[in-house]
Parts: structure tokens; C-alpha cells; sequence
């Protein structure tokens, strides 16, 4: 699949015996807006720290300038770029999910394109290590084999605390949670990783009628599960949950009146959102469970009634935006709008064809009918 601009490359914390660096590494081939390569010239980059999602606060930004190699790869050194905004030393790594953005002038100017937004999975160690005590009374939090975390804390006489579990509803959930049941009759090699770095925790699937699911810490035999209490919250070793009819499903797991931690399953038909002015096309929305593929037919579209889209996930209660940031056909969560081919003032009948992964993941056709 051809990226218009840049192929998002490997992250990888830096590390030096002697001081702790104020970067970390960055690699990606670089792409003209034809597709090829950019061998041997200066490509210009600005380079974002988002703070807890895609779309969030901006906490840093820097600009670099430099000179891929024959096949257009470079190497850049996040954080000794030139700051146009914030500090990269004052980020606090371990306090939230943190995004990067990354844009780029392939010809060396400042006419930045972005070129997509990824979230550090594994943000960079040397800088947590700096920031792992976050506040005056805060622990370190430490996670054990089975996914359960406890918290290690030291008095003001320089006195250590034993480690003891922490949870507001008396179960604390791991960083990291993964849902099985039924489906792939609870095998926990195939269980899937809800989406998110803290809560809420995301994931989207088509489940039959009676499907029976419970989470985990890890994909492994012996892994903590978790499920529901007899209050709907979810606890280790709980009740399985039950899907109560055919349906795609939004999974989530979040906080519910403050403290309590429930997995909400929201049977939802992926909705599209048009921009532009009313009155605005009309639409109708078909599922395939064999090919796992949605189909709307959009009707009457012009120039003017319904120029961009996106699709809805989740419906009211916990809507997700699918767009696509970089026009190649793949969704991207909270991307930007997508386009109609071929649009006049003239209504213009559409299929848009697309399937959603566990992650919200997934890939979109549009064809005039």
C-alpha cells in the first residue's frame, strides 16, 4: 500500500551511560508526491508530542532538516531538533498515553504535510526513568506476571512501604487487557488486545446471538481473567459477559459514575457523517458476516450536499470518527474526511465498501454506482 509522503519507521529509546539524552530515535523512508523515494536529498520535518490521544495537547514541537540516503531512508534524533514549542525535557513520559506526529516537506521547505499520528506503545525509557515519581506522595507501580499492579512508596524518614494492590473498586486492572470467549472457544492464544493505554480500553467485533466473553492480562494459559460482579462491574474472576443478539458490537471498558469500572457492549450499525450544506444524502447500511465487510449505499451526493465523510462507530454513547489521513484507501481513528470521486452539481449515487478491525483498523473502496 503506497503512503503518499513518508512510511512511519522504528521507534527506539537512547541510551548513554554517562546522562540520561534529551531524544530519542526516529527512522522512515521518505516519499515524494509521486511515490518515489527521495534518494539523496534534504527532506524538512516537524515533529509533534501529543499528549493521551491522536487529536490531543500539543506538549512539544521541533523542526529538522535532513539528508536521506540512496533508497530515501533517514534517521532523525527526536528531541534535538529545533523547538518551535514547549520543552522536550518537561514532558512527563509516564503520566499518559503519549502520541507522535510527524510532517514533512519532501523538498526541503516549510509546506509541511502530515504524514500520520502513532501512538508510543513503549515510550522511551531513559526519559520515565527521570519521571517514574510523577508528585510528592506517588509510588512506583509495579506489575506482576498475572497482570495485577501493586504500589511500592517510601515515608518521609527514607523508610520503604511494602508493595500493596491499589483499586478504587478493590480490583485493579492491567495496562494491558485482551478479550476471548466463545468465539474462539476461549483460547487465550487468539485472544485480542483492546485498544487504549489506560481507560477506556476499545475494541469492535461482529458476535453472534448467546456469545459468552471474559478479558485477560496476557494471551496466555494462566493468564488473571477478569469479568462481571453482580453489579456489572468488572472484577478478576468474574462472570463471563453475554451478548444477547446478532450484532456488531463496540467493546469497552471505561470508568461508569466515577469509580467504577464497567465493560459496556454496545450493539451499533456503523453510521456515515457527512460534511458540506442540507439537504444531505441519504444512505442505507448492510453487513456480509462471511466477507465480514459493511456496505452503505449513499444516494444523491453533489458537490455541495455531501463533499466528505466519515464513518461512525459506537453510535451515541461512545462515538469513534474513521477517516483517512493519508487518502490510501485505510482508516485512521479520528482522520480526516474522506472524499467522493467525481463530484458535480449533478446527484451522484455511491457504494462505499469497508470492513473494521478488532483495533479499528480497516480498509474502505468507493465506487459510483
Amino acid at each position: 500500500m503506497k503512503k503518499l509522503y513518508a512510511a512511519i519507521g522504528l521507534f527506539l529509546a537512547t541510551f548513554a551511560s554517562a546522562q540520561v539524552p534529551q531524544a530519542f530515535s526516529y527512522q522512515t523512508i521518505a516519499f515524494n508526491a509521486s511515490g518515489a523515494p527521495v534518494a539523496n536529498g534534504n527532506v524538512a520535518f516537524r515533529i509533534s508530542i501529543l499528549e493521551n490521544s491522536a487529536t490531543g495537547t500539543v506538549l512539544y514541537t521541533e523542526t529538522q532538516t535532513k539528508t536521506t540516503n540512496a533508497k530515501g531512508l533517514v534517521n532523525l534524533n527526536i528531541g534535538q531538533g529545533t523547538a518551535t514549542a514547549g520543552n522536550f525535557g518537561a514532558i512527563i513520559w509516564g503520566s499518559s498515553p503519549k502520541f507522535v506526529k510527524v510532517e514533512m516537506d519532501p523538498a526541503g521547505g516549510s509546506n509541511y504535510t502530515n504524514v500520520g499520528v502513532n501512538q508510543l506503545m513503549s515510550v522511551p525509557y531513559a526519559q520515565v526513568s527521570k519521571t517514574v515519581i510523577t508528585g510528592a506522595g506517588q509510588g512506583i507501580t509495579l506489575v506482576s506476571p498475572n497482570g495485577t499492579s501493586y504500589t511500592l512508596g517510601v515515608n518521609d524518614g527514607g523508610t520503604l512501604s511494602l508493595p500493596t494492590g491499589s483499586s478504587s473498586t478493590g480490583n485493579t486492572l492491567p495496562s494491558n487487557l485482551y478479550m476471548y470467549g466463545t468465539y474462539n472457544s476461549y483460547n487465550p492464544s487468539s485472544a485480542e488486545l483492546l485498544r487504549g493505554n489506560g481507560l477506556p480500553k476499545i475494541g469492535y467485533k461482529y458476535f453472534q446471538a448467546n456469545t459468552q466473553i471474559k478479558f485477560l492480562a496476557s494471551p496466555g494459559n494462566g493468564a488473571q481473567t477478569y469479568g462481571s460482579d453482580s453489579n456489572g462491574s468488572i472484577v478478576a474472576n468474574g462472570s463471563s459477559y453475554n451478548i444477547t443478539s446478532n450484532g456488531f458490537y463496540q467493546i469497552s471498558v471505561k470508568y461508569n459514575m466515577g469509580s467504577q469500572i464497567i465493560a459496556q457492549l454496545v450493539n451499533s450499525v456503523p453510521e456515515i457523517q457527512f460534511s458540506g450544506s442540507y439537504p444531505q444524502p441519504t444512505s442505507n447500511t448492510s453487513y456480509n458476516a462471511s466477507t465480514g465487510k459493511f456496505t452503505m449505499n449513499v444516494f444523491g451526493v453533489t458537490s455541495t450536499s455531501g463533499p466528505t465523510f466519515r464513518i461512525v462507530l459506537g453510535g451515541t454513547l461512545n462515538p469513534e470518527y474513521l477517516g483517512d489521513n493519508l487518502n490510501d484507501g485505510s482508516f485512521d481513528v479520528n482522520g480526516t474526511h474522506i472524499s467522493f470521486p467525481n463530484l458535480t452539481s449533478t446527484p451522484k449515487n455511491y457504494k462505499i465498501e469497508f470492513n473494521v478491525n478488532f483495533d479499528a483498523t480497516g480498509t474502505y473502496t468507493i465506487t459510483q454506482l
